[in-house]
């Protein structure tokens, strides 16, 4: 079964750092673009960030860019998403999610992607 497990959230200060990795579980993730996605309390879920399966290109929303950073190991089947300058505002359950056969970029849109994981809460607060 294809799966994709995310972990590393947790309680943070405002200011501070997280990392967050998506796993892949049945499955190589080296032909899948990958997207970070977050679900507020009360609102629509929004894409954060995506990178692509080949050439390293990659996204990220207005509200994050700067301070969040995505990366991947392919050897390791792990894609992370480095959150730094934490603000209230980031508090969510953050999804990574997998879009197969998109070779260059990544796609914005939550429609795209194939396979999600179970998500992973981050809350901001002091």
């Amino acid at each position: 079964q294809l799966q994709l497990v995310e972990s590393g959230g947790g309680l943070v200060q405002p200011g501070g750092s997280l990392r967050l990795s998506c796993s892949a579980s049945g499955f190589r993730l080296d032909y899948y673009a990958i997207g970070w996605f977050r679900q507020a309390p009360g609102k629509e879920r929004e894409g954060v960030s995506c990178i692509s399966s080949r050439d390293g290109s990659s996204y990220y929303a207005d509200s994050v860019k700067g301070r969040f950073t995505i990366s991947r190991d392919n050897a390791k089947n792990t894609v992370y998403l480095q959150m730094n300058s934490l603000r209230p505002e980031d508090t969510a359950v953050y999804y990574c999610a997998g879009d197969y056969g998109v070779v260059f970029g990544c796609r914005v849109g939550e429609a795209a992607y194939d396979y999600w994981g179970r998500g992973t809460q981050v809350t901001v607060s002091s």
